[in-house]
């Protein structure tokens, strides 16, 4: 899942990129209100991150415009604002969230992955298509019950298709949700990610499987009996 972090100080927003990398999100991280608002038109993401104090546009400005294009998409406030007024001042404004700096990078991720759980959010507690059961909590897969192990981008990937069971989904629209604009795959990155992940589905005895539509994009669904 791609989120958006909106951080102009570039030490701390190294450290939570890495973090939330290091949890299977995908991760663009800008330092200005207008960049912040140009990625936010230009890509879906599952999240925004928002600091207030950034150097062109004021944060609560940047917060309204971001909920007025994207206003199904969750705001976490992060930010050196500890007043009573601005807490309440950014919630009244449609933040989902509100994180006071300093922080540790746990709490953003469980409240992150909380807003996300919210009705309407994009983490279910659990997944299942056919036997295979994904948690999101704690990141495992299992299929028939039995642990099965996958790479960071691998799980990543079946939990998209699984999110989307049923859907079409095409190269460019796997490639948005993977990938941040500052690690760009090769050009056959998603061929070998879905290659890899329909392998081990197959050999742990998975009822659902990963098909390739040619020119148009991968489908997963249960095998018809």
């Amino acid at each position: 899942m791609r989120l958006l972090y909106v951080e102009d100080n570039l030490r701390l927003a190294q450290n939570i990129c890495a973090s939330l990398r290091s949890s299977d999100f995908a991760v663009d991280h800008v330092t200005t209100g207008q960049d912040a608002v140009h990625s936010a038109q230009s890509f879906d993401y599952e999240a925004i991150i928002l600091d207030l104090g950034l150097p062109d546009i004021d944060g609560m400005s940047v917060l309204t415009e971001l909920k007025r294009t994207n206003k199904d998409t969750p705001i976490l406030i992060c930010t050196a604002r500890d007043a009573l007024d601005d807490r309440v001042d950014g919630l009244d404004a449609g933040a989902d969230d509100y994180v006071v700096k300093p922080f540790d990078a746990a709490e953003l991720l469980a409240r992150i992955r909380a807003v996300l759980r919210r009705p309407g959010g994009a983490l279910g507690a659990e997944l299942r298509l056919g036997n295979i059961t994904l948690d999101t909590a704690d990141r495992s897969v299992a299929i028939n019950e039995g642990p099965v192990r996958l790479s960071r981008r691998e799980l990543t990937l079946l939990e998209l298709f699984m999110r989307r069971k049923g859907r079409i989904l095409s190269k460019d629209a796997i490639e948005n949700a993977l990938y941040g604009f500052d690690e760009p795959p090769t050009p056959n990155a998603i061929e070998v990610a879905v290659h890899r992940l329909r392998k081990k589905l197959q050999d742990f005895g998975a009822s659902a499987t990963v098909h390739t539509l040619r020119g148009i994009g991968y489908l997963m669904e249960v095998d018809s009996q």
